[in-house]
């Protein structure tokens, strides 16, 4: 399943989410084969837990979260951010939000390191920050309506569901995966560390709004009107 947009985008321009996915898209053209001698910028700005353990490289656990590994890889980070991550912005503010994405980086990349601290494997890619504005989101707005695409072998089906439903497949997805030692070069361990950072982090906005009285205003989705997506050209169902 792909999310595709939620029914309550941010009313103020997220400039930093914007921002975030330029950086990412620069930085993938740059480290890419085809762009020469600057390709070899991924080898060099990837995490190294091995490094990380000895002190060294020491910039990777910042840097790590702007390189990805492929055009998948990239599409489907920045398709979550992009989604989840203007309501965020809009209640933390743009410094607010650059610092909590940084932070569920941090906190993914620590949780990686600690489960294999003499790994040479390169770590890359912005999923643990991604899954940290995930689990802020749904501490959030949980009941916020997500439009989401899943594909069944040639059967392409668009539906809506509540973002908790979305967000905790994807959640028990990973558990499960690293549960079974899923051998496919994913950082499991990572989205998860990310994942539960970011409930972490977003209890304080939470508090900030509220509590549970946010929830009881908003019914668990973004406090500003939804948009009327009816004439969507999405088809619902398509063979």
């Amino acid at each position: 399943m792909f999310p595709i947009r939620d029914h309550n985008p941010s009313e103020r321009t997220p400039y930093v989410r914007n921002a975030l996915i330029l950086a990412n898209v620069a930085m993938f053209l740059l480290t890419m084969p085809w762009a020469g001698a600057m390709g070899e910028l991924w080898g060099w700005l990837a995490l190294y837990p091995a490094a990380i353990s000895q002190g060294a490289w020491l910039w990777g656990l910042v840097t790590h979260m702007f390189l990805h590994a492929g055009i998948m890889h990239i599409a489907g980070n920045m398709l979550f951010l992009w989604v989840f991550g203007d309501n965020l912005e809009d209640q933390m503010g743009h410094l607010g939000f650059l610092v909590f994405y940084l932070v569920c980086g941090l906190a993914a990349a620590g949780g990686q390191i600690l489960s294999d601290p003499f790994s040479t494997v390169p770590m890359v890619g912005a999923s643990g920050a991604i899954a940290g504005v995930m689990g802020g989101y749904l501490l959030l707005f949980p009941r916020a309506r997500v439009d989401v695409i899943a594909i069944i072998i040639i059967i392409i089906k668009r539906f809506t569901i509540p973002a908790w439903v979305l967000l905790m497949v994807w959640f028990g997805i990973q558990l499960v995966a690293q549960a079974v030692q899923a051998d496919d070069g994913v950082a499991y361990i990572a989205h998860i560390a990310g994942f539960i950072a970011g409930m972490v982090l977003a209890v304080p906005v939470l508090l900030r709004l509220g509590g549970a009285s946010f929830w009881s205003r908003t019914h668990g989705r973004p406090p500003h009107p939804p948009v009327n997506y009816a004439a969507s050209r999405i088809p619902r169902v398509r063979r």
